[in-house]
C-alpha cells in the first residue's frame, strides 16, 4: 500500500540547523497553501488505484498550520483515497502545542505525533534556537496522551553544541522517564545556507570521536531501555516502528504533496520544487529518475536492523547476490561491523556508523 506525505513549509522562525524548505506562517498564505494541497490531492487521486496506509505531515512545523487546516487535509485524503487502518503522523513543536489542538488532531483521525525535543538540556536546547525548555516538552507529551495520542516519537539530536556523554545522559533519563514510543536520534550535520554553517569556526562542536562515542552510548541505553535499534537513526517500543518512514528504506512507494515534497511511485521519482509560488499557481512536478533499482535496494534495506534479507531480494530481482558480495560481508563480520547468517545481512551499530562507506563497497561487488 501507498504512503501519503504532506509537507507543510511553515514555521514561526528558522532553527539554525536547519535546511529544510520553510518561511514564516501566516494565515492568509496558510489558508491559500491548504486549498492547494486538497486541490492537488484530488487531482492526483485519478491514476491512483492502490490503497493508503501511511500519512504523515511533515516541515516546517505542521503544528503552525493548526488542528483545523490538518483535519481539512485530511478529509480531502479520506474522500480521494482508501485509507486502510492508518498510520497517520504529525510532527509538532512543543512551543506551538496544546491540549485543544491535540484534541482537534485526534478527532480529525491523527493517532501518532513526532515531537520536535532535539535534547531535554534546556542550554542545548536554547543553543539550537528551539523556545520550548524541558517542562513544556513534558507538558505537551502529556496533553498528547490525554487527547488520545498515545503513539508518541521524539526527535534528539547528537554531536550539538555543547553536548557532552554526561548531558546526554540528562535527556536519557527524561526519555526513561516519559517512555515514549518511539525516538529518532540524528546527528548534526552543518549545511549550507544556514545560520550555523555561517559561524563556522565559532561554532564549538564536540570532536568526530566523541560524537561516535555519545551515538554508540546512545543506542546501548536505549536498547536497555527496551528500545530496539531497528534504523540508524530509529528507535522504537516493540511493534512501535515508524510505518511510514519505514517505506522508505524498504524502498516502497509513497506521494508527496507541497512544495520541495518528493514521490516514488510506478518505479519513477519527482518532486516539487522548492517554490510556494509555483506551488500554488502551478503544481507542476520534476521527474528525477527511475526508482527501485539493485543498489538503491540495498542501500536503503542495510539502513535497518533486519538488514538485507536474501529471500525478498531474490523475489524481487530474479538472482541471488553473488559470491564476491558475500567475500565482503565476512570482511566486515570480523570488524564486528556487520551480521551475517543464512537469512540475512545486516550492520551492527558500530556498521551503522560506517554505513556509507560500507554500502559503497557491497555496492560495487
Amino acid at each position: 500500500m501507498l504512503g501519503i506525505y504532506i509537507h507543510i513549509p511553515f514555521c514561526k522562525s528558522k532553527c539554525p540547523y536547519c535546511d529544510f524548505y520553510s518561511m514564516r506562517c501566516n494565515d492568509e498564505l496558510m489558508d491559500r497553501y491548504l486549498s492547494a494541497l486538497v486541490d492537488d490531492i484530488r487531482e492526483t487521486s485519478a491514476g491512483v488505484t492502490e490503497a493508503v496506509d501511511t500519512v504523515y505531515f511533515g516541515g516546517g512545523t505542521p503544528s503552525v498550520f493548526g488542528g483545523d487546516r490538518i483535519g481539512k487535509v485530511l478529509d480531502a485524503i479520506r474522500e480521494s483515497y482508501k485509507l486502510v487502518s492508518p498510520e497517520i503522523t504529525v510532527e509538532c513543536n512543543p512551543s506551538t502545542t496544546n491540549y485543544v489542538f491535540y484534541e482537534t488532531l485526534f478527532k480529525a483521525g491523527v493517532n501518532r505525533i513526532s515531537l520536535g525535543m532535539q535534547s531535554a538540556v534546556d542550554k542545548e536546547r536554547k543553543n539550537l534556537g528551539r523556545a520550548a525548555d524541558k517542562n513544556q516538552v513534558a507538558k505537551s507529551i502529556a496533553e498528547a496522551r490525554q487527547a488520545g495520542i498515545n503513539n508518541i516519537s521524539l526527535d534528539m539530536m547528537l554531536g550539538i553544541p555543547y553536548q557532552t556523554i554526561e548531558s546526554l545522559d540528562e535527556s536519557i533519563d527524561f526519555i526513561k522517564e516519559q517512555n515514549v514510543e518511539h525516538i529518532s536520534a540524528y546527528m548534526l550535520k552543518i549545511e549550507k545556507g544556514t545560520r550555523f554553517y555561517d559561524m563556522g569556526d565559532k561554532l564549538v562542536l564536540p570532536d568526530e570521536n566523541e560524537v561516535c562515542d555519545m551515538y554508540l552510548h546512545f543506542s546501548r541505553q536505549m536498547r536497555s531501555l527496551g528500545y530496539e535499534h531497528y534504523e540508524i537513526s530509529n528507535f522504537a517500543k516493540p511493534s512501535q516502528r515508524a510505518r511510514h518512514n519505514t517505506k522508505y528504506w524498504r524502498d516502497e512507494e509513497y506521494l508527496g504533496f507541497g512544495p520541495s515534497a518528493y514521490s516514488f511511485y510506478k518505479g519513477v521519482r519527482y518532486h516539487y520544487d522548492a517554490d510556494m509560488e509555483k506551488y500554488l499557481t502551478e503544481r507542476k512536478t520534476v521527474i528525477d529518475e527511475t526508482g527501485g533499482d539493485r543498489e538503491e535496494y540495498l542501500m536503503l534495506a542495510l539502513r535497518l536492523s533486519d538488514g538485507l534479507v536474501f529471500e525478498q531480494y531474490e523475489k524481487r530481482y530474479g538472482h541471488s547476490l553473488t559470491a564476491d558480495f558475500f567475500n565482503k560481508v565476512r570482511l566486515f563480520e570480523k570488524q564486528g561491523l556487520m551480521l551475517c547468517d543464512e537469512k540475512h545481512v545486516a550492520l551492527t551499530p558500530e556498521g551503522f556508523l560506517l554505513s556509507n562507506t560500507i554500502i559503497a563497497e557491497l555496492i560495487n561487488e
